[in-house]
């Protein structure tokens, strides 16, 4: 039973690491990174469809990404997608491929998007804390079923702390690396 708790809590802490780490991947740093437009969609014969669906997303330079879609008709919708999301770019095309140069990023913008990143680990930070909470709840309920002693409980709730905190020193990992690379200029 208190097993079940134990590893209930860590799978979902570790859900919450990843979740957090896939936003952070999607915040645009100054160079160029293909997850970035992971969240885009383009119109594809009537329905949205993803663009890492419809197109070959690589980066041949640092400040370049090129999206080649395989249906040259797409290129377009490529463009306005992009364009829409309104992430700083400005795509262009050669024809075959749609080119999206990445700019260098200005200091107030790696300020803004350091305080974005902040804010994505808090809220990750309040996930796991979220868990650790359920956890130690589901622990009492054990004790007040009469299944467990007050001293098993007490061992486990340092337990579920101890895994708390490795997470949140995960996430905290995640945000320095993350400020790094947008602070590198």
């Amino acid at each position: 039973m208190i097993e079940d708790i134990l590893k209930d809590v860590k799978h979902r802490m570790e859900q919450a690491v990843n979740h957090t780490n896939g936003e952070l991947n999607k915040v645009r740093t100054g160079r160029a990174n293909p997850e970035m437009f992971n969240s885009l969609s383009v119109d594809y014969y009537g329905s949205m469809t993803p663009i890492n669906q419809v197109s070959t997303i690589s980066v041949p330079e640092p400040r370049l990404i090129t999206l080649t879609p395989y249906e040259k008709t797409l290129i377009p919708n490529i463009e306005k997608a992009i364009m829409d999301a309104n992430m700083g770019f400005t795509p262009g095309n050669n024809g075959t491929a749609v080119l999206v140069p990445v700019p260098p990023l200005s200091e107030e913008r790696r300020q803004e998007l350091n305080k974005f990143v902040h804010q994505l680990v808090e809220e990750g930070k309040i996930a796991i804390r979220n868990v650790r909470r359920d956890g130690i709840h589901h622990l009492h309920d054990l004790e007040k079923d009469g299944h467990i002693s007050e001293d098993l409980i007490k061992d486990n709730e340092a337990e579920v702390q101890k895994i708390t905190d490795d997470y949140i020193g995960k996430l905290d990992t995640l945000q320095n690396e993350k400020e790094k690379e947008i602070l590198e200029v």
